[in-house]
C-alpha cells in the first residue's frame, strides 16, 4: 500500500517536473522566435530603405526646382533616420559596421542641411551636385549587398540568432554568411576613403567622433593616474583602498578608471582621466550631503576655485541650480566676449562644507580647441529684430553654439521673458536665422505646501 503510495508520488513529480521544464522550454522558444522575428524585421526594412534611399537620391538628380527638391531631400533625411534605426536593432554591437551607420549620418546631415535652406536664393551647386551622384552611386553598391545577403537568408532560412550567437562567442570568424555579407558591406563603404569630405556639411559627423583628438601632453602611466586622482579628491585618508583600470583599447582614445575608497570615512571616489594628458574626465565623490551651510554664491566660489587650481581657465558661470542639499553648477569658455557653448564644464557643489563633490570636463575635452571667430555679417540691432515681438529683452552677447545638424555658429544671444517663463534665443550673427530657442526651467514648487 505504502509502495503504492510512493509510486504515486513519484510519478506527480515527474509529470509535474517534465510540466515545468515544457513550460520553461516553451517560454524560452518564445523569446528567442520574438527576437528571431525582430531582427529579420529590422534587416528586411533595413533592405528595403535602402532601396528606398537609392531611388529618392537618383530622383533628387534630375529635379532643379526648390518645390520639387525641399520635398526630396526631406524624404532622403526621413529614409536615411528609419535605416539608422533599423541598423541600431540589429545584433552588431559586437560587429563594427559604424562606417556603414557613418555612411548613413553622413546622408541625412547634407539632406537635412540642404532641404531646410532657400533653395532658390541658394540653389545646390557643382560641388553639392557631385556629392548627390557620389552619394547615388555608393547607396547603390550598399544595395547590391544587402540585397545578396537578404538573397541568401531567404533562400537558406538563415537565422540571425546564430549570428548573435556567433557574436557573443566570438566564432564570427567561422563560416557564417549574414556575418560575412555584413562585413562585405562595411568593408565596400570603407573603400569609399575621402570621397564622402567633398563637402564641408560632412564634417559633422566626424566632430562628433573626433573624441579628445586636441588634448595636449605626454601619455600618463596608472601611477601618475592614481597620484592625478588623489590630487583632485585632496582625500588625506591613510587607508585607502587603490584600484586603477586601463579602458578605451580599440578605440580612438583611451583613459584610465581610478576609484579610491577610504576606509576611515568609508568614502568612495570615482574618477576618469585621459591617457594623454592626464584630464579629469569626470569625477564623483559618493557620500550623503544632508544640510546646507552655504548659499549658492558662495558654491560658485569654491567651483571657481576649484577650476583654477585644476587649469580650467577662461571660463564663466551660465546655469547655477539647487537641488536639495547640492549645487549644480555649468561653466562654458568666453573668448573675446564671446560664450563657448560647446567647451561645457560642470561642477557639483556639497552645500555642507563646500567641497566638491561631482565634476564633469567630457564636453569641454572633446571640444576645446584654437578657433579663429569671425566677425558678425550683421549687427546686433538686427538680430534683435528677428526676435519675436512678445518677448521681452533682458539681456543680450555673442555665442558661439552647436546648431542642428552640429555645426559651430557665431550667434547674437539674447535672454528674454515672456509673462513667467524666461528663454533663451540664438540668432545667426550671419545669416539672422534663428538658430535655436531654449525655454528655461522655472523653479520646481513645494507641492506640499500647495496641498
Amino acid at each position: 500500500m505504502i509502495r503504492n503510495i510512493v509510486i504515486a508520488l513519484l510519478v506527480v513529480v515527474v509529470a509535474g517536473t517534465a510540466f515545468w521544464g515544457y513550460q520553461e522550454h516553451k517560454e524560452k522558444n518564445a523569446i528567442l522566435i520574438n527576437a528571431e522575428n525582430t531582427y529579420q524585421r529590422a534587416f528586411h526594412d533595413l533592405s528595403y530603405q535602402v532601396d528606398l534611399l537609392h531611388d529618392k537620391v537618383g530622383g533628387t538628380l534630375a529635379m532643379n526646382s526648390r518645390h520639387s527638391l525641399s520635398p526630396a531631400l526631406t524624404d532622403v533625411w526621413r529614409i536615411t533616420s528609419e535605416a539608422q534605426s533599423d541598423v541600431g536593432q540589429l545584433p552588431l554591437t559586437l560587429l563594427p559596421f559604424n562606417k556603414t551607420e557613418e555612411f548613413l549620418a553622413k546622408i541625412s546631415d547634407f539632406s537635412y542641411k540642404t532641404a531646410v535652406r532657400d533653395l532658390e536664393k541658394e540653389p545646390l551647386n557643382d560641388q553639392e551636385y557631385s556629392t548627390l551622384k557620389s552619394l547615388y552611386t555608393q547607396a547603390g553598391d550598399i544595395q547590391d549587398e544587402l540585397r545578396k545577403v537578404q538573397y541568401l537568408v531567404l533562400k537558406n532560412n538563415l537565422r540571425w540568432m546564430d549570428v548573435e550567437m556567433a557574436l557573443a562567442s566570438g566564432k564570427e570568424n567561422s563560416d557564417n554568411t549574414i556575418i560575412d555579407g555584413l562585413e562585405t558591406v562595411e568593408k565596400k563603404v570603407s573603400g569609399y576613403g575621402q570621397t564622402n569630405e567633398m563637402n564641408p556639411t560632412f564634417t559633422t559627423v566626424q566632430q562628433r567622433n573626433q573624441n579628445f583628438k586636441n588634448l595636449q601632453g605626454a601619455t600618463i602611466t596608472k601611477k601618475e593616474a592614481i597620484a592625478k586622482a588623489k590630487s583632485y579628491t585632496h582625500s588625506k585618508g591613510k587607508n585607502l583602498k587603490v584600484d586603477v583600470e586601463e579602458n578605451g583599447k580599440g578605440s580612438d582614445y583611451g583613459f584610465y578608471s581610478v576609484s579610491i575608497l577610504d576606509k576611515d570615512t568609508d568614502t568612495e571616489l570615482n574618477m576618469d582621466l585621459t591617457k594623454k594628458g592626464g584630464y579629469p574626465i569626470w569625477y564623483i565623490n559618493n557620500r550623503d550631503v544632508n544640510k546646507t551651510n552655504i548659499d549658492l554664491n558662495q558654491a560658485n566660489t569654491k567651483a571657481v576655485d576649484f577650476l583654477k587650481e585644476h587649469d580650467f581657465s577662461s571660463l564663466e558661470l551660465f546655469e547655477s541650480a539647487q537641488y536639495d542639499n547640492i549645487a549644480l553648477l555649468n561653466f562654458v569658455s568666453s573668448e573675446k566676449g564671446v560664450k563657448i557653448y560647446p567647451d561645457s564644464v560642470k561642477v557639483k557643489i556639497a552645500l555642507d562644507d563646500g567641497s566638491v563633490i561631482g565634476f564633469s570636463a567630457d564636453e569641454y575635452l572633446k571640444s576645446h580647441k584654437t578657433r579663429e571667430i569671425g566677425n558678425p555679417k550683421i549687427s546686433e540691432k538686427e538680430a534683435k529684430e528677428k526676435i519675436n515681438l512678445n518677448v521681452k529683452i533682458m539681456e543680450e552677447g555673442k555665442a558661439l553654439i552647436i546648431n542642428d545638424i552640429g555645426e559651430e555658429v557665431l550667434c547674437y544671444e539674447f535672454l528674454g521673458t515672456i509673462k513667467d517663463d524666461t528663454y533663451r534665443i540664438f540668432i545667426n550673427a550671419d545669416t539672422g536665422q534663428e538658430e535655436k530657442v531654449d525655454k528655461l526651467k522655472n523653479s520646481e514648487p513645494v507641492y506640499e505646501n500647495l496641498l
